[in-house]
């Protein structure tokens, strides 16, 4: 199965056009290719990454249909929202009803929901966040491949474990040919429409190396590239577009500056938000988020991030909790918990219905059963990780990470599984 499913173009005005999927039509930017109307094309993340020939398109477009249509009746059935909870205070209700109709919430709202212990309202919450999810951005799910290509990082980060700092850990990159042929078999064997390539920021892969591997691999696999390289010079991040990449993957950690100067002693909030505004003005697609659980963090801190994140713009979002690397300085704290980490999600839900949250495998591995949790309160995006079994276990950013030794086939395996059981299409149609 794809990881896109081919639309129908049925119009083009300048560099954007509209696609048609069974009936449904969205928008998709086409950068890359020579289109005219009835042409086939995937897209991914509102870009068009590939055109595809009619005859093909037509024979799994023709696979799809049945099931496409099984699972938004799935995704409709799973996420009615209904109240069996007569005794829920008024106030809290008043918030959920608002939310429902996709207006803001206050941040003195989105408080009150995140600080409940009510088990009731944790679990109407929950429901009402997926209840939006569905209502306005339907049973798309993103899933992206990501290969981390290398662990070595020039930063200081308080909490991470690849931290120039942490002399212990065996360090690796992989050279372009490596990541060429993972790409490749990526795309062209199992089918990912989305690859996030990561590292640390490692000034041994000179961001020549990089613009030169993204002009590789848009030549060789057409596909979705998101960037995850860290803070490299201004002038690499337009060439890295130029070159073919249009996302990037980029926290900002937390939008307390005086926490944020304690955890990274190398960098500045201001100098980490001028790289999301100069990533907005060239085009990108953004990604960005923070720790949940952070030591000293409140949840007033937690819904200052989600706040922040929002009016930064971003198009998904990445919140995952706080995971205490031994051998970092922070290593004597312990972890939230993931009940607490999944009603964040949740309340980020309601304070952006139109955003795509990506449950985190951080979440993963502090609760087995935390993505299909996420995904039913309100999360709608989730990766899957790519990097060479021999390497996998050496990105070592916090301990004890979910799927490492886990095989790419089992991890789709157990991806679509998951995601079929729920009503979710593991596709992102666009915009």
């Amino acid at each position: 199965m794809c990881y896109a499913i081919p639309g129908n173009v049925k119009s083009i005005t300048g560099d954007l056009i509209t696609v048609d999927y069974f009936g449904e039509e969205r928008k998709a930017r086409n950068d890359f290719y020579d289109l005219q109307v009835g042409d086939y094309v995937y897209a991914q993340g509102g870009f068009v990454v590939q055109k595809i020939d009619e005859r093909d398109a037509e024979e799994i477009l023709d696979t799809w249909k049945e099931l496409f249509f099984e699972l938004k009746e799935t995704d409709v059935k799973l996420s009615r929202l209904y109240n069996d909870k007569p005794n829920l205070d008024k106030n809290f209700l008043k918030i959920i009803d608002r939310a429902t109709y996709g207006k803001s919430i206050s941040h003195q709202e989105a408080l009150r929901l995140l600080l409940s212990e009510d088990p009731d309202e944790i679990d109407v919450l929950h429901k009402t966040a997926n209840f939006i999810r569905q209502k306005f951005l339907g049973n798309a799910c993103c899933v992206h491949g990501i290969i981390e290509f290398s662990n070595i990082c020039k930063s200081q980060c308080a909490y991470c474990g690849i931290s120039s700092s942490n002399t212990t850990l065996k360090r690796f990159s992989l050279g372009t040919d490596e990541i060429l042929g993972v790409v490749a078999d990526a795309v062209k064997r199992f089918g990912f429409k989305g690859i996030v390539l990561q590292s640390g920021e490692d000034p041994s892969y000179k961001s020549e190396d990089i613009i030169g591997l993204i002009k590789k691999i848009r030549n060789n696999s057409p596909v979705f590239i998101f960037l995850s390289v860290g803070e490299r010079e201004e002038a690499f991040y337009q060439k890295a577009f130029d070159a073919g990449a249009r996302a990037v993957l980029f926290r900002f950690e937390t939008s307390d500056s005086n926490l944020y100067s304690k955890l990274h002693p190398h960098s500045s909030l201001e100098k980490r938000i001028r790289y999301l505004e100069l990533f907005k003005d060239i085009g990108y697609i953004i990604a960005s988020g923070s720790l949940i659980g952070l030591p000293g963090q409140k949840a007033e801190s937690v819904i200052d991030d989600f706040m922040f994140a929002k009016d930064l713009g971003c198009d998904m979002y990445s919140f995952g909790p706080f995971i205490p690397h031994p051998d970092t300085p922070l290593s004597g704290h312990d972890a939230p918990s993931a009940e607490y980490v999944l009603k964040a999600l949740s309340v980020l839900r309601l304070i952006d219905p139109y955003g795509k949250i990506l449950v985190t495998t951080a979440l993963e591995s502090l609760n087995p059963q935390a993505r299909r949790m996420a995904l039913m309160g309100g999360a709608n995006s989730i990766m899957l990780n790519l990097t060479p079994k021999d390497y996998v276990n050496l990105y070592d950013i916090y301990p004890n990470r979910a799927t490492v030794d886990v095989s790419i086939e089992n991890q789709i395996a157990d991806a679509l599984q998951l995601l079929k059981s729920i009503g979710r299409a593991p596709t992102d149609l666009g915009i």
